[in-house]
């Protein structure tokens, strides 16, 4: 599994993922900037993605919803406020209901996805901030870490079919 690390820190109120994979950052960025691929590896095996619209540029969005194997939706959206491709992005996370308007009751973050060289492949690190220690405590309680790492488990996989 390419997770080599998490941790938190309640005050910073952050939560970071590290993860390394046997690509360039080349071809792990084109995991995040084709809709089809990102939808194959943003949610957990379990719950599939569905990116609706993807805009990976200063001002875009990028919406999607994760099925569960209920078939209950699960909506969230990216407002993306920096790109340097293909070494970084940044953009805001939120929790939304089906017609994509932020769930205010749900913590937002505001995320920094960095790659960069390492040895042969790419070093990944991504790092959410919340408004609030409850909003970090909310996500970890939902689950957020185990989720994430199934779904970033699922990139080797993606990467070793070209």
């Amino acid at each position: 599994m390419p997770v080599t690390e998490t941790s938190h820190d309640e005050d910073t109120k952050t939560l970071t993922m590290v993860a390394r994979f046997a690509a360039p950052p080349e071809r792990v960025w084109d995991v995040y900037a084709d809709p089809r691929q990102l939808e194959r590896v943003w949610g957990p095996p379990t719950y599939p993605a569905t990116v609706v619209d993807h805009a990976l540029e200063p001002g875009g969005r990028v919406t999607y919803f994760m099925t569960s194997p209920e078939g209950e939706r699960y909506y969230g959206l990216w407002e993306v406020t920096s790109v340097d491709a293909p070494h970084s992005f940044e953009f805001t996370d939120w929790f939304a209901d089906e017609s994509f308007t932020i769930d205010e009751n749900l913590p937002g973050s505001t995320n920094t996805y960095t790659f960069t060289p390492d040895g042969d492949g790419t070093k990944a690190v991504c790092t959410s901030v919340f408004d609030s220690v409850d909003g970090l405590r909310t996500v970890l309680e939902m689950g957020v870490v185990e989720g994430a790492t199934e779904a970033i488990g699922q990139i080797d996989d993606l990467l070793a079919r070209g």
